[in-house]
């Protein structure tokens, strides 16, 4: 199974609902990463091809590693959870009421118009099923995608509790989907987040909810 990373932290994401929002990274992050990248292949002596999300934040390190002679597919079923008209909002202007109304139907609400949790499993189950025919064994994706991804392979289903989503790997760390520990020496297995609904939170661990970005 591949190697999954997080993409570098995204500019301009804090205080933000940011799922397929395209936002930029830091060009020196991303060129970081991908050399962290190109060493764990050479270590593990995997084939020099990358599978990356289409949005910058996780394309960019494709593009490094595609100048240095890589194979760089882009992948849209890599692509972040669609929040819908939440997308790119402020979390204070999508308001305490509606994320509440998330965190309570956690696996199937829809009501920013996007995308369901449970959709994201079925999207990630599909995608790991055709990696196991790819020779491709780096990939570099989003939070929500890859907490979908590991709870996936660990045969858990979508959680209807929002305090049950996994806690998100940090910013271009690697992990396996199959053998659940971030690659810091830290297990991560049952790790969750557990802030309350009536917290307004930034970044990757979002109001007692998904891991976006």
């Amino acid at each position: 199974m591949p190697c999954l990373w997080r993409h570098p932290k995204p500019i301009g994401a804090v205080g933000r609902c940011i799922g397929r929002t395209d936002l930029a990274v830091d060009p020196r992050k991303a060129k970081r990463l991908a050399h962290r990248i190109r060493s764990h292949a050479r270590r593990h002596r995997l084939p020099r091809e990358v599978c990356t999300s289409p949005l910058r934040r996780s394309a960019d390190v494709g593009r490094w590693l595609a100048r240095w002679g890589w194979s760089h597919r882009v992948d849209a079923a890599l692509t972040e959870v669609d929040f819908g008209a939440w997308d790119g909002l402020s979390w204070s202007a999508i308001g305490e009421p509606a994320v509440t109304a998330w965190c309570a139907d956690f696996a199937n609400y829809a009501g920013h118009g996007g995308e369901t949790l449970s959709a994201l499993f079925e999207r990630c189950a599909i995608w790991l099923d055709e990696a196991r025919t790819r020779s491709t064994r780096c990939v570099v994706g989003h939070a929500g995608w890859i907490n979908a991804a590991r709870l996936r392979t660990e045969g858990r289903h979508p959680p209807r509790d929002a305090s049950d989503w996994p806690a998100p790997i940090g910013y271009a760390r690697r992990m396996d989907p199959v053998v659940t520990t971030l690659r810091t020496g830290r297990p991560e297995s049952g790790r969750v987040n557990r802030a309350g609904p009536s917290e307004l939170f930034n970044g990757a661990v979002q109001k007692n909810g998904i891991s976006v970005e």
